[in-house]
Order: C-alpha cells, then sequence, then structure tokens
C-alpha cells in the first residue's frame, strides 16, 4: 500500500511528545500494541523519533494519564487492558419491556461493565440553533432539556442533554427532576409518539469546558460529538440529542445493507 505523503510545507505543530503520543496511541487503539504488551523501550523510541529521554517520558505519561498505558519511571511500561468501547446507536433506541433496565445499564452489562447515569438538570430552556432548527422550533421557542451524565464503572465516558418540544413535555415525566423508568423511549411511547427513525450527524470537537470537567478528560483529547434527532409518525421530530463522548473510550458502529439504498 502506498502511504499519501504530505504536502511539501504541511508542519505538525504539536510538541514532540505529543507528537510520539499520538502515534503509540494509535498504534494502541488500532491493536498493534495489544493489552499487556510492552511499549517500544526508552532507547528505542528516543531513536525512532530522535527525541530526548525528558520527552519520551512526557509522552509515556500521557498516555498514563488517559490510561492506555501502565508502569513506573525505570521499568517497562505495558499496554492496560483495552477500554474503548463500540458503541452500536441502534441498540439504544427501541423502548424496553417494564420491568427491563434502562438500555444504557444492560448494553453495559453485556460487554462485563456496570453502567449508570447520573442526572445533573432538568429545566425550560432556549436550545441551541442545531437543537432548535432539529425539532422546528418557531423562533425564540422553549424545549425541555435533560441533562445526564453516563458512567461505566464510576468512570463518566458520555455528556447527554436530551430536548423535548414543549408541546410534547408539558405535563409529562419528561419536566420531572428524576428518572425515568424505562428510559425516555419507553416513555415516549407511552404518550403515543414511539420512535421510529433516527439520524445522527457525528462530528469530533475540541471539548467545551463544561465536556472537559463532566468528562474529566486526561489531556488535549477531542470528544465524540453526536446530534441525535429521533422521530415518530409523521416524520414528527419528537427528541434532539447532544452527545459527547470521551474520544479515547469510544468508536462508533453503523450497520447498514444493500436496501438501506
Amino acid at each position: 500500500m502506498t502511504v499519501p505523503k504530505a504536502e511539501p510545507d504541511a508542519v505538525d505543530r504539536r510538541s514532540l511528545h505529543e507528537r510520539i503520543a499520538a502515534d503509540l496511541r494509535d498504534e494502541i487503539m488500532s491493536g498493534d500494541l495489544g493489552p499487556g504488551a510492552r511499549l517500544p523501550t526508552t532507547a528505542q523510541l528516543k531513536e525512532r523519533f530522535g527525541a530526548s529521554n525528558a520527552t519520551v517520558q512526557k509522552a509515556l505519561q500521557l498516555l498514563k494519564e488517559e490510561g492506555l498505558a501502565v508502569g513506573r519511571a525505570g521499568a517497562a511500561v505495558t499496554v492496560r487492558e483495552h477500554r474503548q468501547r463500540t458503541m452500536r446507536p441502534a441498540a439504544y433506541m427501541a423502548p424496553v419491556g417494564p420491568d427491563e433496565p434502562y438500555r444504557w445499564i444492560s448494553e453495559a452489562a453485556a460487554h462485563q461493565a456496570r453502567g449508570s447515569a447520573r442526572l445533573l438538570d432538568v429545566a425550560e430552556v432556549t436550545p441551541p440553533t442545531d437543537v432548535a432548527a432539529a425539532l422546528r422550533l418557531p423562533e425564540g421557542g422553549t424545549a425541555v432539556l435533560r441533562a445526564q451524565v453516563l458512567l461505566l464503572d464510576d468512570e463518566p465516558v458520555e455528556l447527554v442533554k436530551s430536548y423535548y418540544p414543549m408541546e410534547l413535555a408539558r405535563g409529562t415525566a419528561l419536566t420531572a427532576r428524576r428518572r425515568i423508568k424505562g428510559g425516555t423511549p419507553t416513555l415516549l411511547a407511552g404518550l403515543g409518539f414511539p420512535p421510529l427513525r433516527s439520524v445522527d450527524q457525528v462530528s469530533a470537537r475540541v471539548p467545551t469546558q463544561e465536556q472537559y470537567t463532566v468528562l474529566r478528560l486526561p489531556g488535549n483529547l477531542p470528544v465524540l460529538r453526536t446530534l441525535r434527532v429521533v422521530y415518530a409518525e409523521g416524520d414528527r421530530p419528537i427528541e434532539a440529542t447532544v452527545m459527547a463522548k470521551a474520544g479515547h473510550l469510544y468508536e462508533l458502529e453503523y450497520e447498514f445493507s444493500s436496501a438501506d439504498g
């Protein structure tokens, strides 16, 4: 395979230790360096990247802070058990039964993890412009915001902000400051608006201050930002959710068949 070359004047302006960490991070997350594998020695990394001992140690420290590597100064540094999780968005859309756990919890359990959620806020707000457009709100229109943080084994991994049109949410459990049994898909179905279709717009972004602190991000890592719009019968938008996932912990998997067009 031919590796494309950068433009002659292209320059990576990151510090050398950040560039070293980026290359090693990619090798870890792609599986070239599997769980338990030893990272190259300091001497090998110094030769490979033309770096000083101090620069190599700073790069390794970044990977340790991100939870990708473990080890101490003077000892071998190894890859930590791989924590990146593959999320399949379609698995979270369908309502659950009355005695079934919230899908975030059941999906986590299926991967031998303990999932939980912490409600942060419930309020009537003027949503961001892209959310308002997705919900087809009039200019200056408001929506009910339900904000929560999702956790895996007590580690915050996703900040979720869901918005609902006021005419749909008013007088329902959506406006109450408490968890909704079975999750919002179950509630919406009970209100006569079963989710039939969802559309995701995914981008990688520099985290906001809120995302950085809530998710306890370890460094200058991006977040995966998803704007998901859920539609009911008649292509009516009933929910718009902005999800920020820690970029070093997640990958998204979408499956399509030839019948999808």
